[in-house]
């Protein structure tokens, strides 16, 4: 096996940076307020505080003692509950994180063209006489191309990506920010959406999430939103001094991303009134951040007094910038996608339970032939989704309904696991917050019935709705996933020992 080079050692506000890229999503606020107004602030601080702060310390916990781990959350599961049920449940996270790819992959020219034009034009996107769909499939196939391209020269090139992601998702909070403050000021505290009282802040303006099932179902988004720290664990080998700056990283992310969340859904009320953009019905989720961004520039144009024409300009301007940073914190997760879970996996099993050639290091330290054969896979399922017609359109439903359990199961493998990780003997614990074994074993039950929660009610709801084939496939996800990683590492093991035997 080759030498890796030395890659530059990742510093606390680069991991920060790139935390922040992974999982902060700005246009997450708006779908928010679209959906439940400033209501639906109180999910997102209850999802942080039950969700994602306990569970980020946990792997705060994981990370810093498993410092040395090249394989993240696999090295940790393995350590806790063992290799199978490490295999089966990093495979689950891995076929989730894939199926993400395929997806953002697919959607990745939307916030290009609003880059480019001030808004979504790829339905008349036309190359080489190719239909629409089959030309940002393309599209999608040469980003995978060209990201598992960088990717494989080294961690620098991902943690570089990322951070420039991470850093315009911030740019774009903070000019969301100081614009808000500015009409609000000019407009002498008036907002947009009037608050009026406690019950603003408790019942939705939407008249369909009204009933306590759909807060419920808006409580599972909630949690959603604050997915892929696990990520993260890939990338423990590459920091400077990880058992300091791992807790620490998770920690200020954290901090920075619950504030956020909240802060931005409260400060969308300031330019936009929810009956007036909402009212009509033709804003879309695919389509509210844009709306909502080119609605703030215009509303700072109003208050600051230039012409109604200048203001419309200041609308586009601001979509335009938001399509770029929206773009670019894409780019840098996928960057992360392309190669933490791939690496967590691959690098973390034993490397006996694989074919030679999918263990093997480049000079740079990176699995490329794994992430080739990775990237061959969501290339092939972008393809078949985009030329097979209206049985590709199903089968790419079904895809994402199979990753929409899949991406959050293995928290509950993270999460169960835990305890268990706290029994551990000689084990050094640079960083330890959960301390008294009861209480934790309480949190940890919490977390479980939550997780659960969310899970089976992702999958009830299609079944009140009566859909009973997203129902199917939603929950068959994980059982599918899990299926193929119990079977092949049931071949491997015994096939690992025949080989151990013949020794």
């Amino acid at each position: 096996m080759d030498t890796p080079k030395e890659n530059k050692k990742i510093g606390l506000m680069t991991l920060v940076m790139m935390i922040i890229s992974a999982i902060y999503g700005f246009a997450n606020t708006p779908k928010a307020f679209m959906q439940m107004g400033y209501a639906s602030i109180v999910w997102y601080i209850l999802a942080a505080l039950v969700f994602f702060l306990p569970v980020s310390l946990m792997l705060a916990e994981y990370g810093s003692s498993f410092k040395e781990a090249k394989g993240g959350i696999y090295s940790w599961l393995e350590g806790s509950i063992g290799e199978k049920w490490a295999f089966i449940g990093t495979f689950i996270w891995l076929a989730a994180w894939i199926v993400w790819m395929v997806q953002v992959a697919s959607g990745y020219c939307i916030p290009l063209s609003s880059f480019i034009f001030g808004k979504d034009t790829t339905a008349s996107w036309h190359l080489f006489g190719l239909s629409s769909v089959e030309t940002l499939g393309i599209a999608g196939i040469l980003l995978v191309l060209v990201v598992t391209f960088f990717s494989v020269r080294g961690m620098n090139a991902i943690a570089k990506v990322a951070s420039i992601g991470g850093a315009f998702n911030v740019a774009l909070n903070a000019i969301f920010l100081g614009a808000s403050v500015i009409i609000l000021v000019l407009n002498h505290g008036h907002l947009a959406q009037p608050v009026s009282g406690l019950g603003s802040f408790i019942h939705s303006p939407n008249a369909q999430f009204g009933t306590p099932i759909a807060m419920i179902s808006f409580i599972v988004y909630a949690i959603f939103a604050y997915g892929g720290m696990e990520t993260m664990g890939g990338i423990m080998d590459s920091l400077d001094k990880p058992e300091k700056t791992f807790p620490r990283g998770i920690l200020l992310a954290t901090i920075f991303i619950a504030v956020g969340y909240a802060l931005t859904i409260f400060m969308w009320g300031f330019s936009t009134n929810w009956q007036h953009a909402f009212g009509s019905g033709k804003v879309t989720l695919g389509n509210v951040t844009y709306v909502l961004m080119g609605n703030l520039g215009i509303s700072f144009g109003e208050a600051i007094g230039v012409s109604h024409h200048t203001a419309l300009l200041f609308g586009q301007l601001m979509m335009r910038f938001t399509g770029f940073s929206i773009l670019l914190a894409v780019t840098g997760s996928f960057f992360i996608m392309t190669y933490s879970p791939i690496k967590s996996f691959i690098m973390g099993s034993d490397s006996k339970l694989w074919p030679k050639r999918i263990t093997k290091l480049n000079k740079a330290g990176m699995p490329a032939f794994a992430m080739w054969v990775q990237a061959a896979v969501v290339c092939v399922a972008i393809f078949f989704i985009s030329f097979g017609g209206s049985t590709a359109a199903k089968f790419f439903t079904i895809l994402i309904n199979m990753g929409n359990v899949s991406t959050t199961f293995p928290y509950l493998f993270l999460v169960g696991a835990f305890p268990f990780f706290k029994r551990l003997k000689n084990i050094d614990r640079p960083f330890e917050f959960f301390k008294n074994r009861f209480w934790t074993n309480v949190l940890v039950i919490f977390c479980l019935v939550v997780l659960a929660g969310g899970i089976i009610f992702t999958i009830v709801q299609p079944i009140l709705q009566h859909e009973y084939m997203t129902a199917f496939w939603t929950a068959i996800g994980p059982v599918f996933f899990g299926t193929v990683a119990f079977i092949f590492y049931a071949y491997s093991n015994r096939k690992r020992q025949r080989e151990s035997n013949a020794d």
